[in-house]
């Protein structure tokens, strides 16, 4: 059996490899455009800034090792310019010397991955303005900062690429603009979530301008670059790095005639297969299913690339793998900040058409008590129906990576929210809580569907009546209240430690909106209050989430308990 395999990388380099586990005997083949078959892609911007300093650690697999591990034929820079599937054939260019030559195959892998998107503005191909998909990128802008020295750049995009370029290239001392045409950064986030993300960057010295378009780009008399923002003022820089986004690289399978999916993403079945049942695809190119929806989508992930490689290789030899969906999990370092989500977002889960409800929580990494223990913000969505969990969000300082996997083995199972109560994770004060944050949205989430306490959230507020119809309640302590101000100016200011002895001063006969800085004592505060005749609801994530999202404020990195109430140093 002859397998061709057409790119690298994830997809590609995964299938040859589990190939060659599998079958001793195999003729393989690896057709690599670049000059680089198996790389660490997510590692590329950590190599521009600095923090990866050997760019041979950024090579996890050469044609040498390949062929001496191996035994795989791999040959890079030779780009497959036609399939001929009823001859079983490829038609292939060595780049070298431009000479062509067609390769035969059994199976055929295509592993073309997504290309960068250069929209076509005016000034586009300026020198100074790169994109970041490849090694061969990654070198020439690195050998750009060291040979150019630049003082300030452009990033045009607020994706995976366009934040850690912006980290990276503050981290080596170059002014950053981050320039996004959608009011948020990181989509995968609710654009709640993505406010305190927001907040932290401008912290950190960026520049981001949201809901801006880039129009185009110009050449400075002193050779700098201008990015035009329309009727804005033009944003100079000594570079431009392009992160808008990718598109499927599908035009080999379109020219074949293979069924394509959407945004021509190559159309798959569960094992990989696509319209030709001899050729096969993975990676950023395909279309898949997703795992909550059951509705297809794209997945621009290493995981699932990986994974589909391998199920790849494993049906071509005869194991009847498939491959059931993705659900996009995903995480970003942002200096000291992380950001991850699973599953679905609001704005997935009511494309799709779903029934969900959400809660806001904001929980420790660790015991308080024990030092160094900092907060996150964890976003849950669940069908109110069953409590089956759709996904979640979370931003935070530390332990954000470890609570992401458990959601993303919750959502991927189907469990509910009684059954992240009910999940028995590993405790020490310095790791985490005897109810971790995790078991806390469980909670949280079984309080609102149980009826225990009635939600509003940060987007309602400004809607209230301000007609005295209502009472909007604050149970801060007074130094809050005074710290971080009223929600609004006719809000009603009782801290939870007094209301019981103050309830004389509220009106039975009016709904109460309480709040308070995180949405745990106003919680404590509606269960008094329901308790005793009143009609309350609970402000969900509390003044700090609602902060971040309504206002453009400060980020606050002070460390608190869950309540608010700042830790010791």
């Amino acid at each position: 059996m002859k397998v061709v395999i057409v790119g690298g990388v994830a997809g590609g380099a995964t299938a040859a490899a589990r190939l060659r586990r599998l079958d001793e005997q195999a003729e393989i083949v690896v057709l690599e455009r670049t000059g680089y078959v198996s790389y660490a892609n997510c590692g590329l911007p950590y190599y521009i800034g600095g923090t990866i300093q050997d760019k041979d650690a950024l090579t996890l697999q050469t044609p040498e090792s390949f062929k001496a591990r191996f035994n795989i034929d791999v040959r890079v820079h030779h780009e497959v310019l036609s399939i001929q599937p009823a001859e079983h054939t490829v038609t292939v260019r060595r780049l070298e010397d431009g000479g062509t030559y067609t390769e035969r195959y059994d199976k055929l892998i295509l592993s073309p991955g997504a290309k960068a998107i250069r929209p076509p503005l005016p000034g586009i191909d300026l020198e100074e303005i790169f994109t970041l998909r490849t090694v061969e990128d990654t070198f020439r802008i690195r050998a750009f900062l060291d040979e150019r020295r630049p003082k300030s750049a452009v990033v045009v995009g607020g994706g995976f690429i366009g934040l850690e370029m912006a980290e990276n290239l503050i981290h080596a001392g170059v002014h950053t603009t981050l320039i996004q045409l959608d009011d948020q950064v990181l989509l995968p986030l609710d654009r709640d979530m993505a406010g305190e993300v927001h907040s932290y960057l401008r912290g950190q010295g960026l520049d981001l301008r949201l809901s801006t378009a880039v129009t185009g780009f110009r050449r400075q008399a002193d050779g700098k670059v201008e990015t035009l923002i329309g009727a804005q003022p033009p944003v100079s820089a000594d570079l431009v790095i392009l992160a808008i986004g990718v598109a499927p690289e599908s035009d080999l399978a379109r020219r074949a005639g293979l069924t394509l999916g959407q945004k021509g993403s190559i159309a798959v079945d569960a094992h990989m297969r696509t319209s030709q049942p001899d050729i096969y695809a993975v990676g950023d190119a395909v279309e898949l299913t997703h795992i909550v929806t059951g509705q297809k989508a794209l997945v621009a992930l290493a995981g699932p690339a990986n994974r589909q490689g391998r199920i790849a290789a494993d049906h071509i030899c005869g194991l009847e793998q498939s491959y059931a969906g993705a659900q996009g999990s995903s995480i970003l370092k942002l200096f000291g900040m992380t950001a991850a989500a699973t599953g679905l977002n609001e704005k997935a889960a009511k494309a799709a058409g779903l029934a969900y409800d959400k809660v806001v929580t904001y929980s420790a990494s660790h015991a308080t008590y024990y030092p160094g223990a900092a907060n996150m913000t964890i976003k849950t969505l669940f069908d109110p129906a069953t409590g089956r969990i759709l996904g979640a969000q979370i931003v935070g300082l530390d332990g954000v990576d470890k609570r992401i996997d458990v959601m993303a083995a919750a959502v991927r199972s189907g469990l509910t929210a009684r059954q992240l109560t009910e999940l028995d994770l590993a405790y020490a004060p310095p790791y985490s809580s005897a109810k971790d944050p995790v078991n806390m949205a469980g909670y949280v989430i079984e309080n609102v569907r149980g009826g225990l306490v009635e939600q509003y959230h940060w987007d309602e507020v400004k809607a209230l009546p301000a007609d005295g119809s209502v009472i909007l309640l604050d149970v801060r302590t007074p130094d809050e209240v005074a710290q971080q101000g009223l929600l609004r100016s006719d809000a009603v200011h009782i801290p939870l430690d007094s209301l019981r002895q103050r309830l004389g001063k509220l009106d039975p006969n009016k709904k109460i909106y309480v709040n308070c800085y995180s949405g745990l004592r106003s919680y404590l505060a509606c269960r008094i209050l329901s308790q005793k005749g009143f009609r309350c609801a609970n402000l969900s994530g509390g003044w700090r989430f609602w902060s971040y999202a309504a206002r453009d404020r400060v980020h606050d990195t002070v460390p608190t308990h869950p309540c608010g109430i700042p830790t010791k140093a």
